[in-house]
């Protein structure tokens, strides 16, 4: 069980990233939401103990976070959104080196990379340079390198960006899996992803929790107040608004908030996890357009 408590940290530049974050996350696998900006990187270095913070604190099990982030590093994952890796080494050395690092021993070692290269179809690749790789097969390889270890603790940030479908797909069943006996925190764009495969979520906006709970228990609010349209009428009934605008095999979609029907032609919606994200934002005067 992981526990912030008031976490503060403002940029040099002004920037508060994070404001009054207080928050327990459970075991299994947790989605984190927000839009660009909204301090979902800021949160995920603090707690991969690669920033400090202004006030508040990080428990882990009983550890305090930011007072032993050694001691929080060995029980750590960690995939970056973006990662360099030495240009000459291949994909096995690598894997080797950042495994003793974590302090693996060669035994423990050598079964743990022969078996996240399987898992990750990366066996025949065993040998290249990662620095060669593809971007799918480097993520991959980013990947393998955060299951290291068997940490009880694993943040990515957007894990399946550069996977083709059914990479993807893969690579979420593989996380729900690993995902039982440990906290995987996921930060992703794709709202399908965290619905799909996170039990709980957090919700972000301008550095601020603005919604955290069960994804049955965010969603079930909406019930009966989500409703389908091709096309928008003149006036929306007062206090509905529209949630979100797509196209559909070529044809406008909105979904839109409303407790009656908004107009005649208006279909009852089945509601998604996306539909009470954009609800939050759209409460808090976010002008985003999606």
């Amino acid at each position: 069980m992981l526990t912030l408590t008031n976490i503060n940290k403002k940029y040099a530049d002004g920037t508060q990233a994070l404001s009054d974050i207080s928050i327990t996350l459970p075991t299994g696998m947790v989605g984190l939401l927000g839009p660009n900006g909204a301090g979902k990187s800021s949160l995920m270095r603090t707690l991969a103990c690669l920033q400090s913070v202004d006030t508040g604190q990080v428990n882990f099990d009983g550890l305090d976070v930011l007072q032993h982030p050694d001691e929080m590093r060995k029980q750590l994952g960690y995939l970056p959104q973006q990662f360099g890796v030495y240009p000459n080494m291949s994909c096995i050395a690598l894997l080797e080196h950042i495994a003793i690092l974590k302090g693996l021993n060669k035994k423990d070692r050598q079964q743990q990379i022969s078996e996240l290269l399987a898992l990750l179809n990366l066996s025949q690749f065993a040998n290249k340079k990662v620095s060669h790789f593809s971007g799918g097969m480097k993520q991959r390889f980013g990947i393998a390198q955060a299951l290291l270890g068997s940490p009880k603790l694993i943040i990515l940030d957007e894990p399946t960006a550069g996977l083709d479908p059914a990479e993807r797909e893969s690579l979420n069943n593989l996380l729900v899996t690993i995902s039982k006996q440990r906290l995987v925190l996921l930060s992703t764009h794709i709202v399908e992803d965290i619905e799909n495969q996170c039990h709980f979520v957090a919700m972000i906006n301008q550095g601020r929790l603005i919604q955290s709970g069960e994804v049955a228990a965010l969603i079930k609010p909406l019930h009966g107040c989500v409703w389908l349209l091709e096309s928008l009428p003149s006036v929306l009934p007062q206090e509905s608004f529209v949630l979100s605008q797509s196209y559909r095999y070529g044809k406008p979609s909105f979904r839109v908030y409303a407790t009656t029907a908004p107009a005649e032609r208006a279909r009852p919606g089945e509601v998604t996890l996306q539909d009470s994200y954009f609800y939050e934002l759209k409460l808090r005067g976010s002008n985003t357009c999606y």
